[in-house]
C-alpha cells in the first residue's frame, strides 16, 4: 500500500515530533508541580534521559508515547502500513533499548515511573479518572516501589 502523502510532507510531519516539552509531558508537570513536586526536566546525567527527574525521591519519570514505546494492547501502538520492515527494525530497537535503561537506572537504584500517552488522554477528557490516576502516581512517587507503570 503506498503513503497518501507526499515523502516531502511525511518527513516534514515526522520532524515535528518533539523529543522533549511535548504536550503530555508538559500536562503531567503542571500536574504534579501543582501539587508541590519539584523536578528536573531531561536531565541528561540520568541514564536514559528520563522526561522528569524528581531528585527527593530519586524517581526518573518517563512519559512514553504508546506508538513509539509500542505500549501493549495499546489501540495507539498501531504499526504504519508503508515501510513495514523499517518499522519493526525500529520499533524492536526501541524496545531494547527502554529494556537496557530500565536495567542500567535499576542496577543504580533510580526508582523508575512510566506515565503512558494514552493515560494521559484519559486523564484530559475524564476528570474523576484524573483525579484516580493522580492519586495514584502521588502514592507511587511516595512510597518505596522501585518500578510504577499507569
Amino acid at each position: 500500500m503506498t503513503d497518501r502523502i507526499s515523502k516531502r510532507q511525511r518527513s516534514k510531519n515526522m520532524s515535528a515530533i518533539h523529543s522533549k516539552n511535548t504536550i503530555p509531558e508538559i500536562y503531567i508537570r503542571k500536574l504534579l508541580f501543582a501539587r508541590g513536586f519539584r523536578y528536573r526536566i531531561s536531565n541528561r546525567l540520568i541514564i536514559g534521559t528520563p522526561d522528569l527527574f524528581i531528585k527527593k525521591y530519586n524517581l526518573a519519570v518517563f512519559v512514553n508515547g504508546c506508538f513509539w514505546h509500542r505500549h501493549i494492547n495499546c489501540k495507539y501502538a498501531t504499526i504504519p502500513k508503508t515501510n513495514i520492515k523499517y518499522w519493526r527494525e525500529k520499533f524492536a530497537s526501541n524496545i531494547n533499548r527502554d529494556r537496557r535503561v530500565r536495567s542500567e537506572l535499576e542496577k543504580q537504584g533510580i526508582r523508575q515511573l512510566i506515565i503512558w500517552e494514552c493515560t494521559l488522554k484519559k486523564m484530559k477528557k475524564n476528570p474523576e479518572y484524573r483525579q484516580k490516576i493522580l492519586t495514584q502516581i502521588i502514592d507511587f512517587i511516595l512510597s518505596d516501589e522501585k518500578h510504577g507503570e499507569f
